[in-house]
């Protein structure tokens, strides 16, 4: 994708607005008045501040005609948001990397409910780093190790990392013990996730995600399990899990979804991406970032004597 020709303002990138291949607007600001009809005012007031551009960074004014499937770029206004009670630990930062322990509810990056509240947003603003991008993702309501790029020179290399599999993640969840499941196993299954969906499904077919499972202590009636997945797709850990028979606790998508308040924070999902391992793609170095983050449902230990 061609970079914009905005840069990073206030911790968000700029929208990118594709123009229909035709339609009956004489100008593009015409167009983009109709496109966001509640929202006029500030439309104009950023046409005439020039802060609306083209993908050559030239501003679109009042006049400029309406050009059939090209694109504008313009900064949105964010909704107010509540901020997620939590704060983000950064377990390592250097010249290339930033690598945070990620709370419970905080998304990565900005998506749909969530703009300001991301982990991406948040450090933006708060570490003055513009440049800065995820190398990959959490779900909003799991915790753990989350790394970012600080230098877009080097994001390729690292992203490369993560789609060919040579990162191995480790994640920790806390679910039921169930003694007569005979762990460890490798669980196998075709995962599908239809659009607008909040949920994937397991179905029949060719498997697409992997994931080994052990049982690593127990505590009453609470086990904790290692979790080695060798494919990263949508929910995977979640659905493998349940599938066994074994839901991770206070997971409101499955074995069923739960209608929870976006701001009740009481009842975290208990799992944790706990360790990401690789091969530095510019030092060879063996590189290991570990959360320490403890879970909320995991008993204590029994005191010795």
């Amino acid at each position: 994708m061609r970079k914009a020709p905005l840069p990073v303002r206030n911790g968000l990138n700029p929208s990118r607005i594709r123009l229909p291949e035709s339609g009956p607007w004489p100008t593009t600001l015409e167009y983009l008045l109709q496109r966001f009809y509640g929202d006029q005012v500030r439309v104009n007031e950023k046409v005439t501040a020039g802060e609306v551009v083209d993908v050559d960074g030239v501003p679109i004014a009042p006049d400029t005609p309406f050009a059939p499937d090209s694109f504008v770029y313009l900064y949105r206004d964010p909704i107010p948001e509540r901020r997620v009670p939590f704060e983000i630990e950064i377990i390592h930062r250097d010249g290339d990397l930033l690598v945070i322990d990620k709370p419970h509810f905080l998304a990565t990056m900005p998506r749909g409910f969530y703009i300001v509240e991301s982990a991406l947003v948040r450090l933006r603003r708060e570490l003055d780093l513009p440049d800065l991008s995820p190398l990959h993702r959490l779900d909003r309501v799991t915790a753990g190790v989350l790394m970012f790029s600080l230098r877009p020179e080097q994001r390729g290399a690292y992203q490369q990392l993560f789609a060919h599999r040579k990162v191995t993640k480790y994640y920790e969840a806390v679910a039921a013990h169930r003694p007569e499941i005979d762990l460890p196993v490798t669980v196998r299954s075709r995962i599908v996730k239809e659009r607008g969906t909040p949920t994937a499904d397991e179905v029949p077919g060719e498997p697409n995600s992997e994931t080994r499972i052990e049982l690593l202590d127990v505590r009453g009636a609470e086990g904790l399990y290692g979790l080695h997945p060798a494919t990263g797709k949508v929910h995977q850990l979640r659905l493998h899990m349940c599938s066994l028979g074994l839901p991770i606790r206070n997971d409101n998508f499955y074995p069923r979804l739960l209608d929870i308040p976006p701001y009740d924070y009481s009842t975290p999902l208990q799992l944790i991406a706990r360790s990401v391992t690789f091969d530095d793609p510019f030092t060879g170095q063996r590189r290991r970032f570990q959360s320490r983050r403890p879970f909320a449902t995991w008993p204590a230990a029994a005191a010795d004597g």
